[in-house]
This record gives structure tokens, sequence and C-alpha cells, in this order.
């Protein structure tokens, strides 16, 4: 049974993956995603139904499209199976119906946003907002789930004493409830994250009289965020800080770039994002045993 389910999960990715495919090629061009057809960016002949099986249309067209013969970018066979392996790896590692949900959702989005940038150095809010919506819609779902007291927080003890004949003393606690704390943090996490990379930004600006990062790196944080909480979208961060300077240095060393080269650090973030929902919360657990 465990194999059939990774088996269907990877199924599953590769269909969802061809589907994200469309919305990488359409959505920075504000274009449809429903309709025409998907079409040979050559010929612009419609692509039959059989030729457009995940992976294995790729494979028996040898990567050339039927009609023309142009060449097929390698881009689209490497987002089907890179979102069939993602689907099939929440499964494996996922604890619940619900975190794999959470991993296939967020997962699906982060691939695509990666690519999106990585081409066209565009972050459209149709993955950014949406995936913060979705985020937040999971969360509440996920509060559904909770047992009676179980996420409770306590704010502040207060007594109560009534001043009466037969004067009796009462005690209370104000704390917020497991659901409320939840949904209440995870909002402030959103809130936080975009803040932080918004006034990073607005910094920059102040200092070099030019932009140094786009709003939608702010949305695409606040995204990761809402879907795994602060500390792991910090982590994300600089996973993706990390990567980029790495990116940037190789660039530098070889002559392809200068110190105004604009990078896609939306695609570094992406990948930090994804990097962090497998394994952001043991890290950060990691991270803070070492100050207690």
């Amino acid at each position: 049974m465990a194999t059939l389910f990774l088996v269907s999960a990877f199924a599953l990715g590769l269909l969802l993956g061809s589907f994200l495919n469309v919305c990488i090629a359409r959505l920075p061009q504000h274009e449809s995603i429903v309709s025409p057809r998907s079409r040979c960016g050559s010929c612009g002949r419609e692509i039959r139904w059989y030729d457009n099986v995940p992976l294995l249309s790729y494979v028996v067209l040898a990567g050339k499209c039927r009609d023309c013969g142009s060449r097929i970018s390698l881009v689209y066979p490497a987002v089907e199976l890179a979102t069939g392996i993602w689907f099939a790896l929440a499964v494996y590692l996922g604890a619940g119906a619900l975190q794999i949900a959470t991993l296939w959702v967020a997962g699906f989005l982060l691939i695509g946003l990666a690519v999106m940038d990585w081409q066209t150095h565009l972050l459209p809010d149709g993955f950014t907002l949406t995936g913060i919506l979705l985020g937040m819609m999971l969360i509440c779902t996920r509060t559904i789930f909770l047992g009676p007291h179980e996420g409770d927080v306590l704010l502040a003890k207060h007594h109560i004493e009534l001043r009466a004949p037969g004067a009796t003393h009462d005690g209370g606690n104000i704390f917020l409830t497991g659901s409320e704390s939840l949904i209440f943090g995870r909002l402030a996490a959103v809130v936080g994250a975009f803040l932080l990379l918004f006034a990073i930004r607005a910094l920059y600006k102040l200092v070099r009289k030019r932009d140094g990062m786009g709003l939608g790196d702010a949305k695409l944080l606040a995204m990761i965020a809402a879907f795994l909480g602060f500390a792991p979208a910090l982590f994300a961060l600089f996973v993706g800080v990390c990567g980029a300077t790495f990116y940037a240095v190789l660039l530098l060393m070889r002559g392809k770039a200068s110190g105004a080269t604009r990078l896609p650090f939306g695609s570094f973030l992406a990948v930090g994002g994804m990097v962090s929902a497998l394994y952001g919360e043991a890290v950060v657990a990691w991270y803070t045993s070492l100050f207690r």
C-alpha cells in the first residue's frame, strides 16, 4: 500500500506539473491558463492530447514538436518531474493528510514561482497572494483538529476580589485558545515576513538610490510564512540568500556579471522555502536548543 501511495502521488504530481507548465508560460504574460489549448511556441499548431502526456510524450517525440520539429525546452519535463518527485516525497515524509496537503500546495506554488522568476524576473500575484490565502485556509483547517485546550497560550494571571458580606476570592486567567493563537500567530508571521523584506528593500533604495528587490520577493516570503510560520520562513530566507550569494560570486568569477546585474532572487527564495518545508522545523528546533 505504501508503494501504491507513492506511485499515485508521483503520477498526480506529473499531471499537476503539466498544468504548472501552463501557468509558468502564461501567468507572467497575463494570459488565461484555461484557454486556448496548448500550442507549439514555434509553429503555433495545437498540441494533440497524446502529445501532452507528462514526461512520456517528451521522450517519444525526442524533445521535438511533431509538426515543425523545433526543439521543446527541457524545462517542461523538468518541471513535471520535479513536481512528481515532490508529491511523492511529501507522502513519504508527511505525517498525516493535512501535512501532506500543505506540502503539496506549497511545493506546487514554489516550483512554479522559482521557474517563473528565473525566466522572467516576475513573481505573479496569482501565485503569491493566492498562496497566502491558501496557507491561511490550511491553518484554519488545522484548528479543527486541535484537542481541548491544545495550544492554549496563557497571557496573564489575574485575581478578582468581591468586597461584600461573605466576600469571596476568585482567580482566573487571560489566555488565547489554541485556535486563536494558531491563526493570529500565523497572521503575525505573514505580516512580519512581508515587512522584513519590505524594510530591507526600502533601506537598499535609500542607500543605493535604486531598487534592489521587488515587492514580489516580500510577498513570496509572506507566502512561505503562511504555510510554514515565521521562524521557518527566516530559515528559507537564509537558504535563499546563501544560494543567491554563491550564484552571484560564481557569475562574477566567470566575468558574466557585475555589481549591477539583476539576479532572480525569488528563485533562490522559493528553493529555500522548499528546503524549509522539509527541514525547517528541525533546523529551527536545533538552533533554538543552543540557547537553552
